[in-house]
């Protein structure tokens, strides 16, 4: 068996021919250019392979159209991103396999930590970058309705002394639009990483992120939270949102019965940096069956 798997990303494309137990044979990195270029480009790679692929599993950055019936599926929907609303992702890059899987980038998170991860379900998996994005796996599927989940844009509630108005184009001060680099960067100028220890933003970040797992544990009641992406890359940030949540969680809810207290729950990712790809040829192999 070979499985074609593409992370679709806003800044690069990682792609990959793996075989049937999953191991990476070649592996890809393309920038996220204009739509024609990049997908040729993706396309280009799969047809460079010295045998041909039974299945494609495509794990994008949203919004996407993932449920096939619903309107616009396999497609880039609304984004901000230029040139890509409305682009035919899978229609483009079709031709690579016979079969083909095509969900959200954090969906396919979700179902690689929880099904290779080791991490348990139900899970959640959050990416905090260019965006905020969420899924949710439980049941060795990931679960989502009329389209997928789009967590990163639920309200929080503001500090106090907080009167910024916040980076999302469509909701302003949302957790996207107050928690994702750009939005950090927007407002301080510099990732968060980059800010001082005792900067005001590492305590608003970890407040607002921890208000958004909290909403998660009451949503979905998930094993574990996994949170990534590059702003969760800052010393310290996933234990100070795991203590924000708890607090925000005031004591209403019990940890899962393999944690000692509710903020141990929010982890890294088990996989590192391999999630959304390893979660796309699972894609992939779902389509054959």
């Amino acid at each position: 068996m070979r499985l074609a798997a593409i992370e679709a990303g806003g800044t690069k494309f990682v792609c990959a021919s793996l075989d049937g137990a999953l191991n990476i044979l070649r592996r890809s990195v393309i920038p996220t250019g204009a739509p024609d270029e990049t997908l040729s480009a993706v396309k280009d790679f799969f047809a460079e392979g010295d045998a041909p692929h039974d299945a494609l599993g495509i794990a994008t950055f949203g919004p996407a159209g993932t449920v096939p019936g619903e309107p616009g599926h396999g497609r880039i929907l609304r984004t901000p991103k230029p040139g890509w609303s409305d682009a035919d992702m899978l229609g483009a890059l079709s031709g690579i396999a016979p079969a083909a899987g095509f969900d959200t980038d954090v969906n396919g998170a979700a179902l690689a930590e929880a099904a290779l991860g080791g991490q348990g379900e139900p899970l959640a998996y959050v990416t905090v970058g260019t965006g905020v994005g969420v899924g949710v796996a439980a049941q060795g599927r990931v679960l989502s309705g009329t389209g997928h989940y789009e967590g990163g844009h639920l309200a929080v509630s503001r500090a106090a002394e907080d009167r910024w108005p916040g980076h999302c184009v469509f909701h302003g001060d949302c957790a996207e639009g107050l928690a994702s680099g750009p939005a950090i960067a927007a407002r301080w100028g510099r990732s968060l990483s980059e800010l001082p220890d005792d900067h005001e933003a590492h305590g608003l970040v970890a407040a607002y992120l921890g208000q958004f797992a909290a909403t998660l544990c009451l949503l979905h009641r998930p094993r574990r939270i996994v949170m990534g992406g590059g702003v969760m890359n800052t010393p310290g940030l996933r234990e100070r949102v795991g203590l924000a949540m708890e607090e925000r969680l005031a004591g209403y809810l019990d940890p899962p019965s393999d944690a000692a207290r509710i903020a141990d729950i929010v982890v890294a990712p088990a996989l590192g940096g391999d999630a959304g790809l390893l979660g796309a040829a699972l894609l992939a192999k779902g389509a054959l069956t």
